[in-house]
């Protein structure tokens, strides 16, 4: 019974950090835009391949001409 005593004020205090964290979090923007980067990985990807490919046709035009 008396470890209720310290336990009970711990949880509150613990309560209110995790909600000032949460709150930290939103208004600093942590949560705006959740889809975005794993677009972005894949676009990325996209345009390696098209430069490679631009690259190598610059390569072929280059031996054709030669």
């Amino acid at each position: 019974m008396e470890s209720l005593y310290l336990l009970i004020p711990i949880s509150i205090v613990l309560v209110f950090v995790i909600g000032a964290l949460f709150w930290w979090a939103t208004r600093s923007g942590q949560f705006d835009d959740l889809e975005g980067p794993g677009h972005r990985i894949l676009m990325d990807d996209e345009r390696r391949t098209g430069d490679l490919l631009a690259d190598d046709d610059n390569k072929q035009d280059k031996n054709d001409r030669a």
